[in-house]
């Protein structure tokens, strides 16, 4: 065996360790990292009973500007957590509470409930329910926080994007735009839900199946993508819904974290995290009419 002289008096560097896998808690309470002045002023209504399902951790969040003046009332963006199950209460995790605060902070009101998406189980029928019912009391009640009925935005993270599909499915007037972020967006090849539901349910629940319309009876769609994203057939079902997308000339915004994790929204604390939550924010305001310099 020969020696390359060059490397003859080069040490061997040891091979990085791996990277420690983060607790639940590490994932779900730390804060969004992106902030607006205000955010700690912000009033919540907390643990309202939204619908009539038996269900005690069925509840909802509101959260509203510090100061509502009488000028005109306020749109709404309701959130959509993930596969975590109610039990579990999302909505009092710190990346829910502190995405809450911010809306708040930028001139919107929030609306974060629980609802029963779980896993390995979806439950999808059961979720879309929760999410009907929590649009429903939300809009009748618009006016006790001066908030306006008919302008609505969903945002859903991970495995809520399949239930972004109610509004592309119908096409509710009041819901003028959607945000998916690291979120699935097809779910017909995706294994856990290819084991628990119908064919005809992942067609249903895949927000896939609706970009056939002309592009103008589309509603609008962000779309934030994790390039390291570890959970499985994520990326997958995110590239065949922008790929459909594209092809059906939708009203489709993309930005991509070549280097975020799922969760860089509160994970990765880099500029790039902070310019897609900001677009994201943005989005909002266009589409909302928000009226809110940010």
């Amino acid at each position: 065996m020969t020696t390359d002289p060059k490397n003859a008096n080069r040490s061997v560097q040891p091979s990085a360790a791996p990277r420690r896998a983060k607790t639940p808690a590490e994932k779900v309470m730390p804060a969004v990292v992106y902030q607006l002045p205000g955010m700690g002023a912000v009033t919540v209504r907390p643990n309202l009973k939204y619908g009539d399902v038996d269900n005690p951790f069925l509840l909802m969040d509101i959260y509203t500007p510090p100061s509502l003046s009488n000028n005109a009332p306020l749109p709404i963006v309701v959130f959509i957590h993930g596969a975590a199950g109610a039990q579990y209460k999302p909505k009092d995790w710190g990346l829910f509470q502190s995405w809450g605060r911010l809306i708040a902070a930028a001139g919107m009101v929030a609306v974060m409930f629980t609802h029963r998406l779980g896993y390995p189980k979806p439950l999808l029928a059961e979720a879309a329910l929760d999410v009907n019912n929590a649009l429903d009391y939300v809009r009748s009640h618009a006016d006790s926080f001066k908030a306006d009925a008919n302008r609505i935005a969903l945002v859903a993270w991970s495995g809520g994007g399949p239930l972004l599909s109610i509004a592309m499915r119908d096409r509710p007037p009041f819901v003028r735009c959607l945000v998916a972020l690291y979120a699935y967006l097809d779910i017909q090849q995706s294994p856990s839900h290819v084991e628990n539901e119908t064919p005809e349910s992942l067609k249903i629940f895949s927000p896939t199946s609706y970009l056939q319309e002309a592009p103008s009876a589309m509603v609008p769609v962000f779309v934030a993508r994790a390039g390291q994203d570890e959970i499985p057939m994520m990326n997958d079902s995110i590239d065949r819904f922008l790929a459909a997308a594209v092809a059906a000339n939708a009203p489709l915004t993309f930005m991509n974290h070549p280097v975020g994790e799922h969760g860089f929204d509160n994970q990765d604390d880099g500029n790039r995290s902070r310019e897609i939550i900001r677009a994201a924010l943005t989005f909002l305001h266009t589409h909302l009419g928000a009226g809110v310099e940010l």
